[in-house]
């Protein structure tokens, strides 16, 4: 369940992952709202994930909005998080690519809290594969 707290007169959401409240910004509650479905309806562990993690890419470094990992800490799923009013495009894809170029992570997720697209990489052949659906944890 998402819960809210005004603090300093600004409209705060629980992050159930860092444990604590964070300002409430469309783009940040997508993510929550995300955590929740993935943790709820695919058996996601709240522990396995990482928000904002800093990631060094090439020639930057760059706060990933979600890391999902196995058990061994190994990066399974990349997910980009995009305000409701931001449509999921190429360019949204091209930059989780980017994003991905260190991480390695299978499993390329993006929403905006109405639409999800998720892609599953063989990094051997180069090929991508959207599925029909986000695979449940036990899947990836």
């Amino acid at each position: 369940m998402i819960k809210f707290k005004f603090i300093d007169n600004q409209k705060n959401i629980w992050c159930r992952v860092r444990k604590k409240y964070v300002v409430s910004q469309p783009e940040e509650k997508v993510r929550q709202e995300f955590i929740e479905y993935l943790h709820k309806e695919k058996s996601y562990p709240l522990s396995l994930m990482k928000v904002e993690k800093l990631v060094q890419y090439p020639n930057m470094l760059k706060r990933s909005d979600i890391i999902v990992y196995d058990r061994n800490g190994t990066a399974k799923m990349l997910i980009e998080c995009k305000s409701p009013n931001v449509k999921i495009s190429q360019s949204v894809f091209q930059q989780i690519s980017e994003y991905n170029k260190t991480l390695h992570a299978p499993y390329l997720t993006v929403t905006n809290g109405k639409t999800h697209y998720c892609s599953k990489i063989n990094f051997s052949s180069g090929d991508i594969k959207f599925l029909k659906d986000i695979p449940n944890f036990k899947e990836l």
